[in-house]
């Protein structure tokens, strides 16, 4: 079976952007494929973050996932920073990667101009990306269009280490992109694609009155200043929501209404958060109940570290073998076996 690797940083709460856009294409392939799916807290800290919060951050991603359809029967969750490997082969990679191909990545450039001083850890965050998927031999990764350029160098970065230790063979496999239907979601200001920093999502645990709060001041056509006002539903943000959330016979009543001028826009918003609730609350329910069994949370993030920790030690000892590095001592290795199993 085809293997896949994807991660997703630890905002806290997952809001609808990540689901249309990336968890939904997830849940789906899961099932055709070995999954593994990766909160990825070593890129959350590659600026200025909140440290005190990352924890918990962490924790409420993995109730997200868990309650919007990852199952652990099918896909290995897991926490970056609880496999170490990531860092270690990142190092490796170091070897192999061209400063000029970090330097021209069109996200580093836009990063970098947020400070002062840029961090070296910005720089290289692609060749921990690069490290995370190589690091289980993917063969797909589920990505968006804004990941690309990444996934490009992480084929690069491939090449160039098989070429120097690969033996005359392939050892890493060079990844393609799944590119997920729902590629870009934008925010309910209805410019930028929808981020909880600037304040413009929908949380997947929000409540209904949460929900309707937010839909409310929601940017729409901004021709319809009235009611009486004709609009075109293609430019409207809410119309685009609709599509996601409603049947298509919602869908093709919202835009004759709004071309005919027979709703106004909070109509079109109403039947949304109508729709969007009833989408939201059985992953709501699934949340709360996990919420409530801290204990079962800690198992499944448990059980997929030490999977993945298995699969990446297989791989470490492959490249740090190739790489002319030293095997450990054979006693330390046990006694590191002893304590990965115990």
């Amino acid at each position: 079976m085809p293997r896949i690797f994807s991660g997703i940083q630890p905002s806290g709460e997952l809001h609808i952007g990540n689901w249309l856009g990336a968890v939904q294409n997830w849940v789906n392939l899961q099932h055709s494929y070995e999954t593994l799916i990766c909160v990825v807290d070593l890129h959350a800290i590659t600026g200025k973050y909140d440290h005190e919060s990352l924890a918990q951050r962490t924790r409420e991603m993995a109730v997200g996932l868990l309650a919007a359809g990852i199952d652990p029967e099918h896909a290995i969750l897991f926490v970056q920073s609880h496999v170490p490997e990531h860092a270690e082969l990142q190092w490796l990679l170091n070897t192999v990667t061209p400063l000029g191909e970090l330097e021209r990545m069109t996200q580093f450039k836009d990063k970098a101009q947020r400070f002062e001083s840029v961090p070296a850890g910005l720089l290289n965050y692609p060749i921990l990306m690069a490290a995370d998927i190589l690091l289980y031999r993917a063969d797909l990764v589920p990505v968006g269009e804004d990941q690309i350029q990444h996934l490009e160098l992480t084929r690069e970065i491939a090449r160039k280490w098989n070429a120097e230790f690969g033996r005359g063979g392939a050892f890493f496999p060079e990844p393609q992109p799944i590119l997920t239907e729902a590629k870009r979601i934008t925010g309910l200001d209805g410019q930028a694609k929808m981020s909880k920093s600037l304040g413009n999502t929908i949380g997947l645990l929000d409540t209904p009155d949460e929900i309707w709060q937010k839909l409310r001041p929601a940017k729409t056509d901004p021709a319809r200043v009235t009611r009486r006002d004709p609009g075109n539903p293609e430019v409207c943000n809410i119309y685009h929501l609709h599509k996601y959330f409603s049947p298509p016979e919602t869908v093709a009543l919202v835009a004759e209404n709004c071309r005919g001028a027979k709703w106004g826009c909070l109509d079109c918003k109403r039947v949304l958060a109508d729709n969007m609730i009833a989408a939201l609350k059985p992953i709501r329910e699934r949340a709360f109940e996990l919420q409530e069994q801290p204990d079962r949370l800690e198992e499944i993030l448990g059980d997929g570290a030490l999977t993945a920790r298995r699969m990446a030690g297989e791989t470490m000892r492959e490249v740090r073998l190739r790489m002319g590095l030293l095997a450990a001592p054979s006693a330390m290795s046990s006694r590191a076996q002893r304590g990965l199993d115990s």
